[in-house]
């Protein structure tokens, strides 16, 4: 069986050095909030080319507090509008609803998955305060249009930067192209921990204060509570994780690269869309390698019973979900025919040339 994501095999790559970070965190006693996590977020902010890294428990947390910290500072309220792709994985909505703000679902580019940027100011009202951009699968998606639309209407832009990281637009990586952005470090992802995970990142002086102190209950000194917070923070043991496999992200996004090429260029069967190469092959990252079939599900049986195993991301977009029924009457057609096309093949940093060509090969007899 070809394993859709061998996540064992990637972390052994690293093994040693893992182990031996592990065991020195583990004796050093100090287990939150310390010296991994500070040089994490150093490394992180310099990395991204930003100011600010914070931290948190996970890639949720990183986008519900990006817009927590925007309401304590007044630049939003209950009721306000944030746009963002119908065709995300749900956690971007989750994370507009849980601070009492509307979703505004906006439809995708069928040839890159990503939010269409000539649709945004279709959407856009007086209660419009930010629009969520998702750099889907591991493809930016940015504009100088974008940036000129957002100060026309005086909106905020914030990346959801959970599958993209390392990825660049115009020199400038994804996470630095916004007001702010959040990261995940779930184990599966380009830069994946040993557990949950995530960051946002900003050059904003006031929103990376406000936002530290609500991850940590709302804390800027000890036992003083300015806001009304919550507790997510980045452990010890996560973050030295990820300060070792940061050094060799770019090195494992350019085998993600070049596996997706060779699909590119060698899956010929016509049943199958395969996405566009892009014109910038930096602006991608391959989190994810997504196919079209208007046979999906027959073809992802046939490549369960030739021993690949495929994932679909994702069965049911976010205005189709029973938790948000107050949507499911929206009519969305490019995202609802993406959700019922979209197949995702194995890609990672430690897939052989031998299990591309096979996948390859298996794909091209459907």
């Amino acid at each position: 069986m070809i394993k859709f994501l061998d996540l064992q095999k990637i972390n052994m790559l690293h093994q040693k050095e893992i182990e031996q970070k592990l065991l020195e965190t583990f004796r050093s006693g100090w287990y939150l909030l310390g010296e991994e996590t500070k040089l994490f977020e150093q490394n992180l902010a310099g990395y991204i080319g930003v100011k600010h890294a914070i931290g948190t428990a996970n890639g949720l947390d990183a986008l519900r507090l990006i817009l927590r910290a925007y309401m304590e500072m007044g630049v939003m309220q209950p009721g306000d509008e944030v746009i963002v792709p119908a065709n995300t994985y749900i956690a971007s909505v989750l994370a507009i609803t849980e601070n009492g703000l509307k979703p505004v679902f906006a439809e995708p580019d069928e040839t890159t998955f990503n939010i269409d940027l000539t649709k945004i100011e279709e959407s856009i009202s007086q209660r419009t305060k930010a629009i969520m951009i998702v750099h889907l699968y591991g493809q930016a998606v940015f504009s100088d249009a974008l940036q000129n639309l957002a100060q026309k209407y005086n909106l905020k832009i914030i990346e959801d930067n959970a599958q993209a990281i390392g990825a660049v637009w115009n020199g400038r990586k994804t996470g630095s192209l916004a007001d702010a952005a959040a990261f995940s470090f779930y184990p599966g992802k380009n830069l994946g921990a040993l557990g949950d995970g995530g960051a946002v990142t900003s050059d904003d002086d006031r929103l990376a204060k406000t936002l530290r102190a609500l991850a940590n209950y709302g804390s800027e000194t000890k036992y003083v509570h300015k806001y009304k917070g919550l507790n997510s923070r980045l452990d010890e043991i996560q973050a030295a994780v990820l300060n070792i496999k940061l050094q060799y992200l770019d090195a494992e996004n350019q085998k993600r690269r070049e596996i997706a090429e060779f699909y590119i260029n060698n899956i010929i069967n016509p049943k199958i869309k395969v996405p566009a190469w892009p014109a910038k092959p930096e602006s991608h990252v391959w989190h994810l390698f997504v196919i079209r079939c208007t046979e999906r599900d027959r073809l992802q049986q046939y490549l369960t019973d030739n021993g690949i195993q495929t994932q679909v991301h994702y069965p049911i977009p976010p205005h189709k979900q029973d938790a948000y029924r107050e949507y499911n009457t929206l009519s969305l057609p490019v995202t609802e025919k993406l959700h019922n096309e979209v197949l995702s093949l194995p890609i990672s940093p430690v897939l052989t040339q031998e299990e591309i060509q096979t996948i390859t090969e298996i794909l091209n007899k459907f």
